[in-house]
């Protein structure tokens, strides 16, 4: 049992990671508003009302916390620079990275970046974690930045961090359009498989500080690599979104 912090507790994918994780861990909820988040998962976890694009609602927050789980941010692909992103994807990460570097207990983040920070590759290529970023918009630039910001803090001050670059996530099988693409079957990546991922990032030994993993399901045709994840992490999604609609059965 580790004591694991979430920031952006109240989004899809923190909600469902909450469901996932408080039964085997001691977790700090964060968020600025938890008016609308279910009452039984406020039970045994300690929640955390705040705004973390300020620095000083950091303070003292990562004392204790073993592993922090950055979901935190502006995850819209209109998202302007000035209105939406400057807060959310580039003070608020920079806030993280600063208050960890006075964590006595901090083992690893574990952040959430995104298929935006190299979705602009044509839609028949299947993205490598080793080729070369190409965002499609300023939301997937942020999440460029974000890597960048990890892996600076991660060979200079020597906070380890994996880089989650999350795919078409749906919370269950029924967001899934039975009338999907192909390319939105490529992209498709269920809240198990995410969940089983974040198991992997917890669990898992690194051979360097910092990594970036593809965060995608176990798709016929993925758009992102699975190798990385399989291979540094042991990462092994069940799902498949060309099968649950009906192809290659």
């Amino acid at each position: 049992m580790s004591n694991i912090l979430i920031t952006g507790a109240t989004g899809k994918i923190g909600t469902q990671l909450t469901k996932h994780l408080k039964n085997q861990h001691d977790l700090t909820l964060v968020d600025v508003d938890f008016s609308n988040f279910p009452e039984f998962l406020k039970e045994k976890t300690k929640i955390v009302e705040t705004d973390l694009t300020k620095p000083k609602n950091w303070e003292g927050l990562l004392d204790n916390i073993e592993y922090v789980i950055q979901l935190a941010g502006q995850a819209s692909p209109d998202a302007e620079f000035y209105n939406d992103l400057l807060e959310l994807n580039y003070k608020l990460p920079h806030n993280l990275y600063e208050e960890a570097t006075q964590a006595k207990h901090l083992k690893r983040i574990i952040f959430a970046s995104s298929i935006h920070a190299v979705d602009a590759y044509p839609d028949n290529i299947q993205i490598k974690v080793a080729d070369q970023v190409r965002p499609n918009d300023l939301y997937g630039v942020s999440k460029v930045y974000l890597e960048g910001l990890a892996s600076y803090h991660a060979y200079i001050n020597g906070i380890e961090s994996i880089g989650i670059r999350i795919a078409d996530y749906k919370t269950n099988r029924n967001e899934l359009d039975e009338n999907a693409d192909k390319n939105e079957m490529a992209s498709y990546f269920s809240a198990q498989d995410m969940n089983h991922l974040v198991d992997c990032c917890l669990e898992s030994e690194l051979q360097e500080p910092f990594l970036v993993v593809n965060g995608i399901s176990n798709n016929t045709f993925p758009r992102l690599s699975l190798k990385e994840a399989h291979v540094a992490l042991n990462y092994q999604p069940k799902d498949n979104a060309f099968k649950e609609n009906g192809y290659f059965l």
